[in-house]
């Protein structure tokens, strides 16, 4: 056993030295340098929206890069990724699929302003505008005034301003679902034009795009110019996990995070069937995401923040941070091919001495961390007709004799993993709406869930004490918790949601999971983010699996416990 631990020891000295050589070699560059040998043509596929972007990426890339071609070609097949692809949230290639590797590389990001001296300012953020409320102003222009879309706002004509963008336009139109009448609309040339507008009329409201704001921010202050809440949910207010324009920063975080209308934030996406190994596409694809990022801007888009740049290079390389530092385990083959060899050597016989140790050993925790887990969205979670849905994240059924049947939603076995035991209270007990009905616990990590209804436990699942994973296989059938007597059903399920209710409460459900992850993970964990929040602000699937217990604790007074 000493003789394994010293072989250990002397590996790991091995490869760090040999890691240390290799990156000395390659001058620490945080970029896969393109294989040198001739010239080496690799060809990318762009979807018809992005074509001029994706021509000057490529030209300036190529120029930049003389040992190195990429040739680019317009492709419209929507069934398959046949090449690695350029594509945004306008073409459907390649992203219906969750099969297929995907990275965001962009954005294009369409943004209501108004002037910061607009007197309801305050009412805006406390109540923001929603999308029914746009497109009440582009279906009624002799009624823009603000008393229509603000309660207590004053009786003041209200004038738009936008820019002659079609992007712009197609964004509004899919955000207000209306058609923008030309003849009725006072379209400006530019955005710069609209900005103008905006600072000399308090009462305006003007559109343009995030990276005209990140502009004007370079050359000089907002000053006059302020961002229009957006109202997302449509509920006549804005809600704390919808608070994201006090700033630029902040805001630019929130649409990553999902908490702006889709339809006004466009991703750019590239995609292929499988995550690129190519040495010359990874070269490439680093390089949009560091240099490239400057020509977004001049092309009209929006570049990503320097936490997605870190964090999507980190992802495409397969690198990790360490004190603000990234160390590249994409080697050049030039030099790398003799470490390797040795490497692989020194590795075999530690798996002879492995194997007659007969121990079992555990994944690295690097290679544990950076593993790209499936997506949580949406349409993965199973939500049945007929049931009720508590904001505790349980559901409730009244069967035929009066008795009510409860259990834990799709939502939440989603979020924790894999259950390892449930502490359930026993058949008897009386229990009201809102107190502890039962404790989850996935590895000895606990979240306590709440009553849905009140009454009392007339039976337990028995099968859940001896297989607790029946909650994540089978959430609504072999996974139900209680029976239960109902005291107050009447009253009780006034309060619950049913079928599209649900569906759009848990959407805002999403946002709230996005904004607790985003906010307490520690940005410094760099592998976490990849485990957490994938490109584009997805979630992963378990997505607590993995975590502290300390962020356990927190989801619990900061989420579960504020649904109550």
């Amino acid at each position: 056993m000493k003789n394994i631990s010293k072989l250990i020891i002397g590996l790991s000295i091995l490869m760090f030295g040999t890691t240390a050589y290799s990156q000395s070699r390659t001058d620490n560059s945080k970029e896969v340098p393109a294989v040198q040998s001739g010239t080496k043509s690799v060809q990318i596929a762009s979807s018809p929206e992005l074509h001029n972007l994706a021509t000057n990426w490529v030209n300036d890339y190529n120029e930049s890069n003389p040992a190195m071609k990429i040739l680019l070609i317009q492709s419209n097949d929507e069934k398959a990724v046949n090449h690695l692809s350029l594509i945004s949230d306008e073409h459907s290639i390649g992203l219906n699929d969750q099969n297929n590797w995907r990275m965001v590389i962009g954005r294009d990001v369409i943004v209501p302003i108004i002037n910061a001296k607009n007197p309801m300012l305050d009412l805006l953020h406390q109540q923001g505008i929603s999308s029914k409320e746009f497109a009440f102003l582009f279906k009624n222009v002799e009624q823009r005034n603000w008393s229509a879309v603000v309660t207590n706002g004053q009786n003041a004509r209200l004038q738009l301003f936008i820019p002659n963008d079609e992007i712009v336009n197609a964004s509004l139109r899919d955000f207000a679902n209306v058609a923008i009448n030309a003849k009725s609309e006072k379209f400006q040339e530019t955005a710069n034009d609209v900005l103008a507008e905006v600072q000399k009329d308090i009462f305006a409201i003007g559109f343009c795009k995030l990276s005209d704001l990140r502009n004007l921010s370079n050359r000089i202050t907002l000053g006059n110019i302020a961002l229009l809440p957006i109202d997302k949910n449509g509920n006549g207010r804005i809600d704390n996990f919808e608070r994201i324009y006090n700033s630029l920063d902040e805001f630019t975080n929130g649409v990553w995070i999902g908490k702006y209308p889709t339809s006004l934030s466009k991703n750019i996406y590239a995609v292929s069937a499988i995550k690129p190994t190519d040495q010359n596409e990874l070269a490439f694809l680093t390089w949009i995401l560091s240099g490239g990022q400057n020509l977004l801007k001049s092309n009209g888009y929006c570049d990503l923040t320097s936490g997605e740049k870190q964090s999507n290079i980190a992802s495409l390389l397969g690198t990790v941070s360490t004190d603000g530092k990234d160390v590249n385990v994409a080697y050049s083959p030039k030099y790398s091919w003799p470490i390797v060899v040795v490497i692989f050597l020194i590795l075999g016989i530690f798996s002879i001495f492995f194997y007659y140790s007969r121990r079992n050993s555990k994944s690295q925790l690097l290679d544990k961390e950076i593993q790209i887990a499936p997506l949580l969205i949406e349409n993965v979670i199973n939500i049945p007709k007929g049931l009720y849905f508590d904001k505790t994240h349980t559901w409730a059924f009244m069967e035929q004799d009066g008795n009510v049947r409860v259990g834990l939603d799709d939502f939440l076995q989603h979020v924790t993993g894999k259950l390892s035991k449930i502490s359930m209270k026993d058949a008897g007990e009386v229990v009201r709406k809102g107190e502890v009905i039962m404790t989850i616990i996935h590895e000895g990590k606990k979240l306590n869930i709440y009553a849905p209804i009140s009454g009392t436990i007339l039976e337990q699942n028995d099968l859940l004490l001896t297989d607790s994973s029946l909650v994540n296989s089978s959430p609504f059938f072999k996974g139900w918790v209680y029976q239960i007597e109902p005291k107050n059903w009447l009253r009780e399920v006034q309060f619950m949601f049913m079928g599209q209710k649900y569906i759009d409460w848990l959407q805002d459900e999403f946002i709230r999971l996005k904004d607790f992850i985003s906010a307490t993970v520690k940005i410094d964990k760099l592998a976490y983010a990849h485990v957490i929040l994938q490109d584009g602000g997805e979630l992963t699937d378990n997505v607590l699996a993995d975590l502290e217990p300390e962020v356990w604790e927190d989801f619990q007074t900061q989420f579960i416990d504020t649904s109550r």
